[in-house]
């Protein structure tokens, strides 16, 4: 009688609860009823390879609840019937309400716990054998644990995947499988000297996301393949020495945290293949439709030669990863003409969404397919989305669980019918991933382990003739939302222009804002565009500062130059402030024709930290007279760019004509003449009364 109260009260409580899903643990997701907790923290071994293969499962059941649970017990679900495609594994995975549930239950494999106290857990293991749930095909099996009170009502259930691969007459495929695997940030500088934050450090030191790549890196196979953005090594690599962090008086310190990175991470990537990124990882399709087609080349330049300096020397840069793995025609053709001196694009790595099957197929497609762009074919490489999330699970992702979903999910890829020869897939986690190096190191070990795998790097895998037809780049007007909006790049486009400028009166290559632009252009800053500005507005101080070191000196209504004459000429300096030599032109215009002509342009060069001066010869107007005109002067470079603000000089002209001036200079002389003329007379009157003094004194 006491049971049947207890089991009434159970089944009230159950049919008012809701079934909770909860986000996986360490070891593995759980699905509970009164505060039950269950937990997977091992399947071993990986998949059955005999009907007779001990399978077990371990885990722990946890009680969170305030009373004591009676009556518990631990058993297994599971079907004979092999999951026949990857879309009902999806949908097995997706629904977690018990009429999807495996039907059968174990009577073999359970455990009985008697009683769980409040907040108390207890550890389990089942066995079980292909043969006892009458496995006979090689594939994937639904598999799920779960716990019940008196055998009538499930407290929680945990799903996962069985596979089974027996020997057989004729082997599994072996499928090529590539992981890519990402080393890309933020940008974290403004220009090459400033930092807009310090979480680069954090990032860095032991529990941080780059640390934790380094980690992966180190213990990865040589097949794996890397991208990697060269901006990220240089921030580190700026880090190495004195640096400086916006809002903070004093330059910091080296940080050995960077030093330590960049070095592990050389180590780790030595032997693997890397690709790098354009610098920065620019936001290629916003920079095509927004008309900043030279920021792609410039990038992809900067990254090459960055990604050389920085990681290792052959570093490939052919290969392009645009941002969520989505571009268009108008992107493949900015990046297939590519830049000078630098490899162009000749492979595009796509989200699967972007280059779908031109019809629906029941298998999995190879991942390689061929595009064509302006410059001809580009291979496009697929990743396969339901794989690359086994790689990067929800937070608090299961490796258990993780483990299990690869081996099932390639193993019903192999499993699929019509196939004849291998196919390739690609793996690939977000850019700006959050990894667990513990579940990343062990899907690659695992999949290095699987006999209808062979893990290959990316650059092996080609398109076949016998690709699935493909419905062309697929980039939808949600697609255009996710970019860098026009307003902002607008403001990039000005700080680019006001840059570019700094460069060309300077004997470098390029400008000193080269990089600092491109970090503007960051995909980085798609949904974060507000801190993007910042930065930009950070950027275009910088790039003021620069230009105002060059100025016009002696500008200013106190301070007029006078032209004395119809014709003269006047001088104007130029003061450099810069620690290198520049060689511009000074071209002055009058504002006031009718008063002064005047149209002059000059080079002028000038060195560090000093001044030049050009003779503008001017022209005063007959029938103008004199007064004050207004002259405007120009900086440029040598292509006609203007160079900083123009200035307007006040020059005072005399109104004397040529004639004037000799008129004026002989009435000068006359007067100087008539002055003369007059001192020696009276110094003869002074003489002569002196004379007349000293002789009425000798009469005495």
């Amino acid at each position: 009688m006491i049971r049947k109260a207890a089991l009434l009260a159970v089944l009230s409580a159950a049919l008012l609860a809701p079934s909770v899903a909860v986000a996986p643990g360490a070891a593995a997701a759980i699905s509970s009823r009164q505060g039950v907790e269950l937990t997977l923290t091992s399947i071993t071994p990986d998949y059955a390879t005999e009907r007779a293969t001990e399978i077990k499962v371990t885990g722990r059941v946890h009680n969170a609840g305030g009373t004591a649970l009676p009556g518990l017990r631990v058993r297994v679900r599971y079907s004979s019937q092999r999951f026949t495609d990857r879309a009902s594994m999806s949908a097995y995975q997706a629904d977690q309400t018990t009429l999807t549930q495996p039907s059968n239950v174990s009577s073999q494999s359970s455990m009985v716990i008697p009683e769980l106290a409040a907040n108390a857990s207890q550890t389990f293991e089942l066995t079980m054998t292909p043969a006892q749930f009458q496995l006979t095909q090689f594939g994937a099996y639904p598999l799920a644990v779960e716990v019940v009170q008196w055998d009538s009502v499930q407290l929680a259930s945990q799903r996962t995947f069985l596979t089974y691969a027996p020997p057989t007459p004729a082997k599994p495929v072996r499928n090529r499988l590539s992981v890519v695997l990402p080393v890309v940030d933020q940008p974290h500088r403004a220009d090459d000297g400033t930092f807009v934050d310090d979480k680069l450090t954090a990032s860095m030191t032991e529990k941080g996301r780059l640390s934790d790549l380094a980690r992966i890196a180190e213990a990865a196979p040589a097949s794996v393949t890397w991208v990697v953005d060269p901006a990220l090594f240089a921030d580190a690599d700026a880090m190495t020495r004195k640096f400086r962090v916006k809002g903070e008086s004093q330059e910091r310190a080296a940080d050995p945290a960077a030093a330590a990175w960049l070095t592990s991470m050389r180590a780790a990537l030595a032997d693997n293949p890397v690709v790098a990124t354009p610098y920065a990882d620019p936001d290629v399709t916003a920079l095509a439709h927004q008309g900043l087609d030279d920021l792609t080349g410039r990038a992809l330049a900067l990254g090459a030669k960055e990604a050389t300096r920085l990681v290792k020397r052959d570093v490939k840069t052919s290969t392009y990863w645009p941002a969520n793995g989505r571009l268009d025609a108008d992107a493949l053709d900015l990046l297939a003409v590519g830049a000078p001196n630098v490899a162009r694009i000749d492979r595009v790595l796509l989200d699967a969404d972007n280059l779908p099957p031109q019809a629906p197929v029941p298998v999995t497609p190879d991942a390689a397919s061929t595009l064509y762009s302006v410059m001809g074919p580009v291979t496009a490489l697929t990743a396969d989305a339901e794989l690359s999330r086994v790689f990067e699970p929800d937070a608090g992702g299961s490796t258990v669980l993780s483990k299990q979903r690869l081996v099932a999910e390639t193993a019903t890829i192999s499993a699929e019918p019509g196939q004849t020869q291998p196919r390739s897939l690609v793996v690939a986690p977000s850019r700006r991933w959050n990894p667990s190096p513990t579940l990343v190191t062990t899907l690659l070990r695992t999949a290095g382990k699987l006999p209808w795998l062979s893990l290959a790097p990316l650059d092996s895998i080609k398109a076949t003739r016998t690709q699935v037809p493909r419905a062309g780049l697929t980039y939808t007007q949600q697609d255009r939302k996710q970019e860098l909006g026009a307003k902002y790049l607008a403001a990039v486009k000005e700080v680019a222009g006001q840059a570019r400028v700094t460069g060309l009166v300077t004997a470098s290559a390029g400008s000193d804002f080269d990089a600092a632009v491109l970090r503007l252009a960051s995909s980085a800053w798609r949904g974060r565009q507000k801190t993007g500005r910042a930065v930009v507005k950070d950027v275009s101080a910088e790039v003021e500062k620069r230009i105002d070191k060059v100025e016009i000196t002696g500008a200013g209504p106190d301070r007029p130059r006078t032209l004395a004459g119809r014709d003269g000429v006047v001088p104007i300096s130029v003061k450099n402030s810069l620690t290198a030599q520049i060689s511009l032109f000074v071209e002055v215009t009058s504002n006031d024709r009718e008063l002064l002509q005047v149209k002059h342009r000059e080079p002028l060069t000038i060195g560090a930290d000093q001044s030049g001066t050009v003779q503008v010869p001017m022209t005063v107007n007959t029938s103008g007279g004199g007064g004050d005109a207004t002259v405007t002067v120009r900086l440029l470079t040598a292509d006609g760019t203007p160079y900083g603000e123009p200035v307007k000089l006040i020059v005072r002209t005399t109104g004397y004509t040529g004639i004037a001036l000799v008129i004026v200079g002989a009435a000068l002389t006359v007067m100087l003449a008539a002055v003369a003329t007059r001192v020696l007379r009276r110094r003869s009157e002074r003489r002569t009364a002196r004379a007349a003094k000293s002789r009425e004194s000798e009469s005495r």
